[in-house]
């Protein structure tokens, strides 16, 4: 959505502050590593200003901006932001095999960053022509370029390339980013359903907060504290269960003592069940496409921590026949 509301006024910007890289010898910068949606606003942002970082890598796909675009100037020399590492524990492993036994070779795919999308990335190491359409990359997805099993060659679209709109890893990362197969693209391509459609093999892979027995998925609220927005899922969740192959909701089956699939959502719904073909948590994976209300309760019930089975199995059982 924020293209269009940056396009019709309803998010106005007059001054807009942007990191882009050193301009090459054209005289023209990029956005670097997070085009997303600043490369939306910064058309209908009058008074622009560069943070010139000399560490910022140019990218391909973004817009080349010339520095008389910019008001001010200000030129820098410090690192980009690494994102918190953390390896996959022993639950998050095996949601990552669990997803990646309902990948085919070459689907393409969409994830986000983080321990358990890093684990999904390792888990399909033994894959082969995976591409990637997504909203950000991390160093997971370096690490299957580097294996041969990210080529991008069965892309119905952008064939051979990796699209996304940001990158969020190492240093290690940032350095290869000018070297890889890889093109940032603004948030109206990378979102945009009209573009998704035509990836007919498109797996979106997104996390949530919780889970209720019909299959609607929390991604935004815990314990009535906003910890996030709807960013991307709706979108990529949308287009992989309609157009694309598979639309797959990744989760712990617990957190902080309690269960993540509940009989009814602590908070609001950010994907619906019409949008989510499975449920994966380390205890295994629910099928809920083509399934009844009664039959989505069951399989999400046998897939949360055992503790609280029993009372989701019940609660299931009042959902109706089926």
């Amino acid at each position: 959505a924020l293209p269009r509301l940056f396009a019709d006024g309803s998010l106005p910007g007059d001054v807009g502050l942007v990191q882009v890289s050193a301009p090459g010898e054209d005289g023209l910068c990029t956005l670097g590593v997070g085009v997303d949606y600043a490369a939306d606003a910064i058309a209908h942002t009058p008074v622009l200003i560069a943070e010139v970082n000399r560490r910022m890598p140019p990218t391909a796909g973004s817009p080349r901006i010339p520095l008389s675009r910019f008001s001010a100037v200000v030129e820098t020399d410090r690192p980009l932001p690494n994102a918190p590492e953390r390896s996959p524990d022993e639950a998050e492993r095996a949601i990552g095999w669990h997803v990646a036994g309902l990948i085919e070779d070459g689907d393409t795919i969409e994830l986000g960053v983080g321990s358990l999308p890093s684990a999904v990335l390792q888990a399909l190491a033994g894959h082969a022509e995976l591409g990637v359409h997504s909203g950000m990359i991390s160093d997971a997805v370096l690490a299957l370029v580097d294996k041969g099993v990210i080529t991008g060659s069965r892309k119905e679209i952008d064939p051979g390339v990796i699209v996304t709109g940001a990158a969020l890893g190492s240093q290690q990362l940032y350095q290869r980013v000018p070297s890889l197969p890889v093109e940032f693209r603004a948030a109206s391509y990378t979102h945009s359903p009209a573009v998704l459609a035509r990836l007919r093999s498109f797996v979106a892979i997104n996390s949530a907060i919780e889970v209720d027995l019909s299959g609607q998925i929390g991604a935004e609220l815990q314990r009535g504290v906003y910890v996030g927005a709807v960013g991307g899922q709706a979108d990529f969740s949308r287009a992989a269960c309609t157009t694309g192959a598979r639309s797959i909701i990744a989760l712990r089956s617990r957190s902080r003592g309690e269960s993540t699939i509940r009989p009814v959502l602590q908070g609001t719904v950010s994907t619906p069940r019409t949008d989510v073909d499975y449920v994966v948590t380390e205890h295994g994976v629910a099928r809920l496409r083509g399934a009844t209300l009664a039959e989505r309760g069951r399989r999400l019930a046998a897939v949360a921590a055992p503790e609280y089975r029993e009372a989701l199995e019940r609660a299931a059982g009042r959902a109706g026949p089926g």
